[in-house]
C-alpha cells in the first residue's frame, strides 16, 4: 500500500513571499506561514502559534509573489519535505518545508 503525503493549512503570511529564479528559470517563492490554535487549559484560555515554511515553484510561485503579502490570510495545499545539505563549516543541516501545488 502507498502511502500519502497531504497538508493542508490556513494561516496567515508572517512575511512577504521572497521569489529567486533558478539557473533554468524556474520561480521559487518562499514564504513563512503561521497557524494559530486556541484551546482552553485549566479554564484558561490558551493559543498556541505554528510557523510553516511554505515553498511555491513554478507559476504558483510567481502567483505568490504578485499577489500575496504580509498578514494575509490563505488557504494552501501541498505535502510536507525534509532537505538537507552541508553548510560551510561541514555540518549536516536540515529543513523541512510544506511544498504547495494548491493555493
Amino acid at each position: 500500500m502507498a502511502g500519502v503525503n497531504k497538508v493542508i493549512l490556513v494561516g496567515n503570511l508572517g512575511a512577504d513571499p521572497e521569489v529567486r529564479y533558478l539557473p533554468s528559470g524556474v520561480a521559487v517563492a518562499n514564504f513563512s506561514l503561521a497557524t494559530t490554535e486556541t484551546y482552553t487549559k485549566d479554564g484558561e484560555k490558551v493559543t498556541k502559534t505554528e510557523w510553516h515554511n511554505i515553498v511555491a515553484y513554478r507559476r504558483l510561485g510567481e502567483i505568490c509573489g504578485e499577489f500575496l503579502s504580509k498578514g494575509k490570510q490563505i488557504y494552501v495545499e501541498g505535502k510536507i519535505q525534509t532537505r538537507s545539505w552541508e553548510n560551510k563549516d561541514g555540518v549536516k543541516q536540515y529543513k523541512t518545508e510544506i511544498v504547495i501545488d494548491t493555493m
